[in-house]
């Protein structure tokens, strides 16, 4: 059976996701998967799930976050 990457967990309904760069990544679980493919807010360090805002090259998960570390022209769609 397929052995989830992050947790070990061998489990007979494991996924697989081919990242964007094709990478290929075997989970258990969609919070095994986010773990370790999603990325991390640059300035609270929550793993960002949704859309997410992006400041030269940094990913952040809202725009307060983007502003605290001085990315002050990104906004939240309302």
């Amino acid at each position: 059976m397929p052995r989830c990457e992050c947790c070990g967990n061998d489990y007979d309904k494991a996924f697989t996701v081919e990242t964007s760069d094709g990478q290929r990544h075997v989970f258990d679980s969609i919070e095994c998967a986010a773990n370790v493919i999603a990325p991390s807010c640059q300035a609270c360090g929550c793993r960002v799930l949704g859309h997410g805002l992006e400041a030269d090259g940094s990913v952040y998960c809202c725009a307060h976050c983007a502003e605290t570390n001085g990315a002050t022209a990104l906004q939240d769609r309302q």
